[in-house]
């Protein structure tokens, strides 16, 4: 994909989409903040949050190495995966094993990442997404653009469409005369999948977080699709990032009270699902977890990107980015959209491409990213840092060295500073009467195309000065 800035432009000139973002980003903001206002100790809770995570970051080799014995012990199988190459090819050699040509699937970031539908399906095997906002993307031919509400770009009324197009090729139709109700919407869905829920023999999951001490696996939902998925089918796969560990069953305490007023504004999400290995007679009988690196020891190594590990997937840093409300998922070129997109996606899959290069500058660093981020993650911090990062791995010219070096000769000198007033002052008044400058010739064509830059006034302030007091400036 091409970098940030030409997906922004491209993402902004759509008004619909901006319209739906404003209203969802806005409306789950404002659930988060009335959550969190009900509980005194939250800040208490988001340093306990940092200290566990940064705790089991520090000893992640000890805590996979007990995470799979305990799974083993429970009755499961442990895989490790390298990349998303060996990752995808142990899943779909575990499904073609079983002699299916369909899956269900629960919301999955990971699986995403590794983009394991496509795999399956050049497989030839079928991944059916069974969560709602998962099903519309899937249904629309679509991205996802956003890490708890994938189709938050998206309307009621263009979802009507969507399921009256698409549900009858692929099962239950939609009713042609449903409307654009949520409660409809949610009908139609729930009649779609309830024929794939029932013949299903395979389901593949992701994981909220993974339990070392008991080997237990985690997720949590709003619509009960996930708990059909890992209660139904006969074999479960789940596919977990290395940095979903917890040490012990009582540090999940702390992150599910931070995690659904964080997300959706709630005080807590109403299906929690726990799965430990197998259980005769109750549930999937055969359990395989894939545990995948895909860039994250990378991440790990660098004491200033291992932050960004912390992540619980929350998405309240979208929710409350300014850059992200006005161009979504899309422009981020990821499944890792906004701040945590900017910061996570150049250390998992390195700063070679050109849009890797340009997402630690998808940001105003406001910083309002931190301070609603559960886990107190840096991310403002953690874009200037890999900006020095791109800016050391470029090649070639560099611009920023020599504007910075002009600025520092202006600074250097009144008389220097004053001689930059007079041809700017002289540029303002040869130029267009006008409130901003358009995009500049190079070298700062890249730097103005994205930025409003103020005509400079006609008369600077020193020249005022002159003019109206007649005293020489010291």
């Amino acid at each position: 994909m091409p970098k940030f800035q030409k997906n922004a432009k491209e993402q902004l000139g759509n008004e619909q989409l901006r319209k739906n973002l404003r209203h969802a980003t806005g409306t789950i903001r404002a659930k988060r903040v009335m959550r969190v206002s009900e509980v005194p100790e939250w800040e208490d809770l988001r340093l306990a949050g940092e200290a566990i995570k940064n705790r089991t970051l520090r000893h992640l080799d000890r805590y996979l190495v007990q995470l799979e014995e305990s799974l083993t012990r429970a009755g499961a199988t442990v895989h490790w995966a390298r990349d998303a190459a060996e990752a995808n090819a142990i899943v779909v050699g575990l499904v073609k094993a079983k002699g299916v040509d369909e899956v269900v699937k629960v919301k999955s970031m990971a699986t995403q990442e590794i983009e394991l539908n496509e795999a399956l399906e050049e497989a030839g095997v079928a991944a059916w997404e069974t969560d709602l906002a998962e099903l519309i993307v899937q249904l629309g031919h679509d991205r996802p653009s956003h890490i708890l509400v994938p189709a938050i770009h998206r309307n009621r009324a263009e979802v009507r469409e969507i399921f009256l197009r698409e549900m009858k090729q692929y099962g239950t139709p939609a009713p042609e005369d449903i409307t654009d109700d949520p409660a409809e919407l949610a009908g139609a869905a729930r009649r779609h999948l309830r024929e794939k829920f029932l013949r299903a023999k395979v389901a593949i999951s992701g994981a909220n977080f993974a339990i070392a001490e008991t080997g237990t696996l985690v997720v949590v939902e709003s619509e009960g699709n996930g708990r059909m998925c890992l209660t139904l089918p006969e074999t479960l796969i789940s596919v977990v990032g290395i940095e979903k560990v917890l040490p012990t069953v009582a540090d999940l305490e702390v992150f599910m009270r931070l995690l659904p007023r964080s997300s959706t504004g709630e005080r807590m999400n109403p299906y929690t699902s726990m799965w430990t290995g197998v259980t005769p007679g109750d549930g999937p009988q055969e359990v395989h977890v894939v545990l995948i690196d895909n860039g994250r020891t990378n991440a790990l190594a660098d004491p200033q990107g291992r932050p960004a590990l912390r992540c619980i997937r929350c998405s309240a840093c979208l929710n409350i980015c300014p850059v992200y409300e006005r161009v979504g998922g899309h422009a981020y070129g990821s499944v890792y959209p906004g701040p945590i997109g900017a910061v996570l996606n150049p250390q998992l899959r390195g700063i070679e491409h050109p849009i890797d290069q340009s997402l630690p500058y998808a940001s105003s660093l406001c910083g309002a990213c931190f301070e609603v981020c559960p886990v107190r993650i840096p991310i403002p911090d953690m874009l200037v840092h890999l900006r020095k990062e791109v800016a050391d791995h470029k090649h070639g010219v560099h611009v920023e060295p020599i504007a910075i070096g002009l600025a520092g000769w202006a600074l250097s000198d009144r008389k220097h500073f004053e001689f930059v007033e007079g041809m700017a002052s002289l540029a303002a008044r040869v130029l267009p009467n006008t409130h901003h400058l358009g995009p500049l010739p190079w070298p700062a064509a890249a730097w103005t195309r994205a930025r409003d830059l103020p005509m400079p006034p006609q008369e600077s302030f020193r020249q005022w000065w002159r003019r109206n007091r007649g005293e020489e400036q010291k």
